[in-house]
């Protein structure tokens, strides 16, 4: 076990880069990546950071040179043999040779394209723009680098025992909420916290102690290095980004409307089985399930991430019934914003009638609260999202209009071609 608090005493060693490796990332970010380098290797996008929590100017607290030079190590990594060896020869959710040959022999050549950094009112402004299948790439390890850092520049203040003092908290912080998890029968959680991580070595600690603690009711990690470093499963499916590129494509209304169920036509012709997950709520859960082709009802499952997940897990389990299935065989994954008592609020209400789990990000992976003066550890709302796409802007809605994002003329166009109504405001936590 690594004793992360003299790593973080020493955290200039080259031995510990914020990223160190181009699996050092999530799962389906790769899975979409392929589907993309298949069906629009053409298109061009832009993908820019968005600090939704504003009071925390990160150019205040983050060294410009330091980010710059993490940024440019990441621009260094290629895929090592040992990587390319796991993705293309390890079993995905029973599957063989996930990762085609085609797409893992550009993979293996592959550097990440240039950024953008900018300083802007507290605030530091970084894109990336290029082809759509690289440029995607950066937003987890963007992520990474911007929230270890700021993370690092607390920490910096601290002398070696108040560190130790502050790790030790920390694990036993996480160790109550496992101690917690373990008394309920039949919880299944998975590791979804690499974005917004507190740093890689404190995410490879978490992942260990649930895998210790949980046993076999853990059921793997978003992170594909820390998934093949401890030989777990890699979980993930797909993510916003695909509707809102495809949805920024289309030329008419009407394309728009079929935008959403295109994306899931071209994931159908890719994978099958546990793959088959819906996203329902990028332009809002009841019109797109209102609207959706009877064969997306024999899909596996559906994951809610975002607006009440009670009230989205109550709309998908009537929206089965509806479509002649049912609950009982299909799951839910519940991801945004978890922490201990709704993981467990949730078990309560849904065990029985679906397949539940779990997927455990920011309160997992970062959840130092409490800890310093000030909360300055508290984790905060920080996302990179695709902005644009062959040069129209990209528009997400989501079932909680806090999360919403695009031009107001945009946005007010998609929410009537997808006929969305009043939503209820939740504040966004992390």
């Amino acid at each position: 076990m690594v004793d992360i608090a003299t790593r973080v005493w020493n955290h200039k060693w080259k031995i510990d880069p914020i990223v160190r490796s181009l699996i050092d990332t999530d799962f389906y970010k790769l899975l979409m990546c392929q589907s993309v380098f298949r069906n629009k290797p053409d298109t061009q996008v832009v993908f820019s950071l968005i600090n939704r929590t504003g009071e925390i100017r990160l150019a205040d607290l983050v060294d410009e040179g330091e980010l710059r030079e993490q940024l440019d190590h990441i621009r260094s990594l290629s895929l090592s043999r040992g990587d390319s060896t796991w993705l293309r020869g390890n079993m995905f959710y029973g599957k063989r040779q996930m990762f085609r040959p085609d797409f893992m022999e550009w993979f293996e050549g592959l550097r990440l394209p240039p950024y953008h950094l900018e300083k802007r009112d507290g605030q530091y402004e970084l894109t990336f723009e290029g082809k759509w299948h690289e440029v995607m790439l950066w937003e987890i390890p963007a992520l990474a680098v911007l929230m270890e850092l700021r993370g690092r520049a607390v920490l910096n203040e601290m002398r070696r025992f108040e560190l130790q003092v502050l790790y030790a908290r920390a694990m036993t912080k996480l160790w109550e909420k496992v101690e917690r998890l373990r008394q309920a029968e039949g919880v299944l959680i998975a590791d979804f916290g690499t974005r917004r991580r507190h740093s890689y070595l404190w995410q490879d600690w978490c992942v260990q102690a649930m895998r210790e603690g949980l046993g076999e009711r853990f059921v793997g990690t978003s992170n594909c290095l820390i998934a093949k470093q401890h030989d777990l499963e890699a979980i993930g499916t797909n993510a916003h980004e695909l509707p809102m590129v495809y949805a920024a494509l289309a030329n008419s209304d009407a394309e728009l409307a079929r935008a959403p169920y295109d994306v899931l036509s071209d994931w159908h012709d890719e994978h099958d089985g546990n793959l088959h997950i819906i996203l329902p709520d990028t332009y809002g859960t009841r019109g797109f399930l209102d609207n959706a082709p009877d064969w997306l009802a024999g899909w596996t499952g559906m994951r809610i991430d975002s607006g009440d997940p009670a009230t989205g897990a109550e709309i998908a389990i009537a929206w089965w019934k509806a479509r002649g299935e049912d609950p009982r065989t299909k799951r839910i994954i519940f991801s945004d914003g978890l922490d201990v008592d709704k993981i467990l609020d949730l078990h309560r209400q849904f065990a029985g009638r679906v397949h539940v789990s779990f997927g455990w990000g920011t309160l997992l992976t970062n959840d130092f609260r409490g800890l310093v003066p000030g909360d300055a550890l508290a984790p905060f709302s920080l996302v990179c999202k695709a902005v644009s796409a062959n040069g129209r802007p990209t528009v997400k809605l989501s079932d909680n209009p806090e999360k919403a994002m695009g031009p107001a003329d945009e946005i007010e166009r998609y929410k009537r071609v997808f006929d969305v109504g009043e939503q209820e405001r939740i504040a966004v936590v992390v």
